[in-house]
């Protein structure tokens, strides 16, 4: 779209040079042709070293969009984001272009559906009630059991095993405030990639990227009832054990244990070969992997247990 059409459409004045945008991106990830937008002051030097042709920014913030980027200012950048991120939202359903392609010895059942331009690796077996979107992918030897979900454009990989009820590329939750209190759709345009020999239990859930992609690395192992936010990033060989939660935009280094109900705040790191015991809360970086973590506020394991026992003595001696 014309810059001038999206800025009409989002209710923002614009009188720059008119450009060709192509979509959205965050500030660090923008390239030319594409929009971005700051709404927190504390990622402006993102926005000094964006390469966004254009950045939605409140007025206080757009002397520090750099040269050759225009700035469309608004006191609320974070709403008109989100007016504008439906301008860029794919068809559900594509009706026509060309039908998917199914690889050597694959057996796709006649109850299963699967989208035009979807490409089907060979020996994948996708069994009845399971849904394939339009463009998505599905690598060799793959297994997607009955009443599996893989939304469009989304992207699984080789020697896959994904287990019934799973739905992979479900919009993440993003909603932009209006001052009244109404609750406006971010809508999710980016994917979710599936890396090879990742196996994934029974009614998982993985959101796919507001922009960009949400990544499942490879060798990744996955209890059932698993939730993961957009733009999540599961590192290599990571366990996730039942009814965890991973937070939005939170990166997990490689070959990171979760045990059962823990969870992670959003944006922060953990690093590789991090355990959390069952029932965990993360809600800062973790810089040290290596390590066993436990309890609410997070502590190392051993004094969390220690802790638990200070306090049985105290409760009983009173």
């Amino acid at each position: 779209m014309k810059l001038s059409a999206i800025a009409k459409a989002i209710g923002i004045a614009f009188d720059g040079e008119d450009l060709e945008i192509s979509g959205i991106h965050t500030l660090d990830e923008a390239n030319e042709g594409q929009i971005s937008f700051l709404d927190n002051a504390k990622y402006i030097s993102s926005l000094e070293g964006t390469k966004a042709s254009a950045v939605l920014c409140k007025s206080a913030s757009a002397g520090k969009v750099p040269a050759g980027c225009i700035a469309l200012v608004d006191e609320e950048p974070y709403l008109k984001l989100a007016l504008a991120s439906k301008l860029f939202s794919p068809e559900v359903i594509e009706t026509e272009g060309a039908d998917a392609l199914i690889g050597e010895g694959s057996f796709v059942s006649e109850k299963a559906y699967v989208g035009k331009g979807a490409v089907i690796g060979k020996n994948v077996k996708i069994l009845p009630g399971a849904f394939v979107g339009c463009y998505a992918k599905i690598g060799d030897d793959t297994i997607l059991h009955p009443n599996v979900t893989v939304y469009r454009d989304c992207e699984i990989g080789k020697r896959c095993i994904i287990h019934s009820g799973t739905v992979v590329g479900s919009d993440g939750f993003g909603f932009a405030h209006t001052k009244l209190g109404e609750h406006v759709k971010i809508y999710q345009n980016g994917n979710v990639v599936i890396e090879d020999d990742v196996e994934i239990g029974a009614n998982c859930a993985i959101d796919r990227a507001v922009f960009g992609t949400t990544y499942i690395r490879k060798g990744c192992k996955i209890d059932n009832l698993v939730q993961f936010g957009h733009n999540v990033d599961i590192g290599e060989y990571s366990i996730l054990v039942a009814q965890c939660g991973i937070a939005g935009s939170t990166r997990l280094g490689r070959n990171v244990v979760m045990g059962g109900q823990s969870a992670t705040a959003g944006h922060l790191e953990v690093a590789p070969f991090t355990t959390f015991a069952a029932r965990s809360g993360v809600t800062n970086d973790v810089k040290v992997g290596g390590k066993t973590y436990g309890g609410f506020p997070l502590m190392e394991q051993r004094q969390w247990l220690k802790l638990q026992a200070k306090l049985a003595r105290l409760l009983k001696s009173n």
